[in-house]
């Protein structure tokens, strides 16, 4: 593998909200194993982040549940938001030229998730919760693009579709965060 098809160059190059690399990607098979290892290493930083700020404030036990919680909450989020958006970009919001595979939003998805690598400055008293929070903005917009190039669409029907898998991943955190506590 080339140093342009690393996986900490492509994280790189995602953050940088590079169209070429969301292409290279899709169309890449042999890169679900990077986008995964993508999703683990943010979803790792923020739970490290969120677990130092668990320690800080709670103690021990708070930093390996932080952690845990960030893992897990990022892959399977990862999984959820990628079935979700593909449905929807496939259905509701297919455009004459929408044509993709799960396997190609799962990927572009994953390497979009690049810019949570900054949820690790969560423990930051105040700063830390900009940090995070820009982070997740960042990674919207990197989603967008991710969508625009894997469903071949217009940017307006990649926004819409963001948007309201957005609304929707969010409604069923709400309600999943619900009945569990």
């Amino acid at each position: 593998m080339g140093k342009e098809r690393s996986l900490v160059n492509r994280m790189v190059r995602a953050a940088k909200l590079d169209v070429d690399l969301y292409e290279e990607v899709e169309a890449d098979t042999t890169a679900n194993g990077q986008a995964l290892t993508a999703v683990v290493i943010a979803s790792l930083a923020s739970g490290l982040g969120t677990g130092i700020a668990g320690l800080i404030v709670e103690g021990g036990t708070w930093f390996l549940w932080g952690l845990l919680i960030g893992v897990a909450t990022g892959i399977a989020g990862w999984l959820i938001w990628s079935l979700l958006t593909y449905w929807l970009g496939t259905t509701i919001f297919k455009g004459p030229e929408t044509s993709a595979t799960y396997g190609e939003l799962l990927r572009t998805i994953g390497f979009s998730n690049s810019p949570m690598v900054l949820g690790f400055f969560f423990f930051i008293p105040f700063l830390g919760g900009l940090i995070a929070f820009a982070a997740s903005i960042w990674a919207l917009v990197a989603s967008v693009i991710a969508v625009r190039q894997a469903l071949d669409f217009s940017t307006g029907r990649a926004i819409a579709t963001s948007f309201v898998g957005w609304i929707i991943y969010m409604l069923l955190v709400f309600l999943v965060s619900w009945l569990v506590l």
